[in-house]
């Protein structure tokens, strides 16, 4: 084992041997063995700057080098992140390694060093932030927060944060959050069953346990935070997954049974908070397709988008999407913008994704030349050109 005057005199060995590259590549190489990577981070810029002839204290912004010369310090410093950061994340040091990572912008390769990092007391905030706050991997994140936290601090920062992210990060997480809340609340709606009637209950869903078990809701009974199974059901409106869909779907059930005091109104078009989730998820699903396009139909036409604003016209165009009818949603949405009332509402863009998925541009193009709007008439057209020279 080398002695600290071991290692100054290699270094002094580097210099007679390979000169300034020399003193440098032993340091680094010291450095690493030694792990001490923030000096090694230091240790390979000055190995970068020196590589393309600069001092190797160089500190100016670059300014005045040349083309080639700026893109070899900035390529060599992000690399010199790169292998600083893994090395920090290796060594389980979570947040150190993402200072080093974040510029360079390899979210898969920070998401995959941090698998191996387990959560602790005193390390799991750090991961949370990077996973959910960063987004590196919202969904191991979010399912940190669940896990550590609990459903109330989840349902929170889903609402402040995750509701602001990607959809794919949002449906990561509403399903996280799904299963969790119907998990805890079947064993306790089984437990009940089993501590009243003296026997564990043969169903398996909560549609199916509380089918007939009206007794379990009494003026003030309920098996899980009332508030919370409100909000994951609102949450789990973007979800795509048929199993997660059927768990949230199987939540309504449950919820159309409480007292009337935990029917919270929600926002329209789901004033009725469980009857019409229930309707939307079973459409999603394939069932009740026609009657729930019907009711969403109505909510759509029949409110004052003054008072209740754009959405539940938007809620009826994303079921028919998501129902395979983009047709119908582009109808829908072109009576929408041609209402006077509606001049201002951006649906253009939404128009130009539902005539690609139909294959068909007409109808936008007709719309945007009744409104004068060239940009969205030259976008519809671009992409009906496109598209037929796909499928030529």
């Amino acid at each position: 084992m080398s002695t600290p005057q071991d290692n100054f005199d290699q270094l002094e060995q580097g210099l007679a041997d390979g000169g300034v590259t020399g003193v440098l590549d032993q340091l680094i190489s010291q450095l690493r063995e030694e792990k001490k990577y923030h000096e090694l981070f230091e240790a390979l810029k000055m190995k970068v700057r020196h590589g393309l002839g600069l001092p190797i204290t160089y500190s100016e912004s670059g300014d005045e080098l040349d083309e080639s010369q700026r893109n070899g310090l900035e390529d060599g410093l992000l690399e010199a992140c790169r292998e600083v950061g893994m090395l920090l994340l290796d060594d389980g040091s979570a947040r150190e390694g993402w200072m080093y990572m974040r510029p360079i912008g390899d979210r898969p390769a920070v998401a995959k060093a941090l698998q191996a990092i387990e959560p602790t007391e005193d390390n799991v905030e750090e991961l949370i932030e990077i996973c959910l706050h960063e987004g590196v991997d919202p969904s191991r994140g979010y399912g940190l927060v669940l896990e550590h936290y609990g459903t109330c601090n989840a349902i929170t920062t889903y609402e402040s944060s995750v509701a602001r992210q990607p959809l794919p990060d949002q449906r990561a997480a509403a399903g996280l959050l799904v299963e969790h809340l119907h998990g805890e609340l079947l064993a306790s709606v089984r437990a009940d069953i089993a501590q009243q009637e003296g026997s564990e209950p043969p169903e398996t869903t909560l549609a199916e346990l509380v089918a007939d078990r009206d007794w379990m809701f009494g003026e003030h009974s309920y098996h899980v935070d009332t508030t919370h199974l409100a909000s994951t059901v609102r949450f789990a409106r973007v979800l795509e997954d048929p199993g997660q869909l059927r768990l949230a779907l199987d939540l309504t059930a449950y919820g159309r049974k409480l007292s009337s005091q935990f029917q919270y109104q929600g926002d329209e078009p789901f004033a009725d908070i469980y009857p019409s989730h229930a309707l939307y998820f079973a459409a999603l699903l394939g069932e009740q397709v026609d009657e729930a396009v019907a009711f969403f139909r109505d909510k759509a036409m029949s409110l004052d988008p003054g008072e209740h604003g754009s959405q539940p016209m938007e809620v009826y165009v994303q079921l028919l999407d998501r129902v395979q009818r983009p047709g119908e949603a582009i109808e829908a949405l072109i009576a929408f913008g041609e209402n006077p009332r509606n001049q201002e509402a951006q649906v253009v863009p939404i128009l130009l994704e539902l005539s690609e998925q139909a294959r068909d541009f007409e109808p936008v193009k007709r719309f945007c030349r009744q409104r004068g709007d060239l940009l969205g008439f030259a976008s519809g057209l671009i992409q009906a050109a496109s598209a037929e020279s796909v499928n030529a």
